[in-house]
């Protein structure tokens, strides 16, 4: 199982590359490192399962030595450790740029918010395809902003406040009230994936 998630860190390499010029530019230009870090982090984690939902990729790997459990077992601990790795390296670069690296309370947030996503992302990309998570999410998108410029003025301003709020508690309190949940949808998460994928034809 280890040469699933390796394998997974080979094939994003260049797509690393490709991105940490543009991680740069946005640490010069003194953009939040926390959401930076959640939308790199979601960006190479869907990036490694588009990749394998690739049909030649697909067939290779159900042709292989492993059972279903832990080929879908390798997608959630790489997932994991993409964010824990991408959060370094901008903790690293924001310290290089800035002399200051990324509080307790950002890292800690901004796991929970990536384990949160890849919790509903995962299961809904391997009933259906995760092209149509991206079709998706622009929609969810368009509406979010229909209804921030409509209805609700301020709202993108309320999601700001309630996010510093949440970041404002003290780490042991964003551990139990964020962290900690986020941790159990994630496992619920692997269990029910493992169950959707034994059911699927190859």
């Amino acid at each position: 199982m280890l040469q699933l998630i390796r394998k997974d860190f080979l094939l994003q390499r260049n797509v690393f590359f490709i991105l940490l010029p543009i991680l740069f530019i946005y640490l010069l230009l003194d953009t939040s490192t926390t959401w930076i870090g959640i939308i790199f982090s979601i960006a190479l984690i869907m990036n490694a399962f588009s990749e394998d939902e690739k049909s030649a990729v697909h067939l290779l790997l159900n042709s292989l030595p492993y059972t279903r459990k832990e080929l879908v077992t390798a997608k959630y601990l790489g997932a994991l450790l993409f964010a824990v790795i991408t959060l370094f390296v901008i903790a690293a670069s924001n310290w290089i740029i800035h002399s200051e690296g990324m509080q307790w309370a950002q890292l800690v947030f901004s796991i929970s918010v990536v384990l949160t996503f890849v919790s509903i992302a995962f299961p809904v990309s391997y009933i259906f395809h995760s092209k149509y998570l991206g079709i998706a999410f622009i929609g969810l998108f368009v509406i979010y902003m229909i209804i921030a410029n409509t209805f609700v003025h301020n709202l993108q301003e309320r999601v700001i406040n309630t996010a510093r709020t949440i970041m404002s508690l003290e780490v042991s309190n964003l551990y139990m009230l964020v962290f900690l949940p986020a941790l159990l949808l994630y496992l619920l998460s692997w269990l029910t994936s493992i169950f959707i994928y034994k059911q699927k034809t190859r």
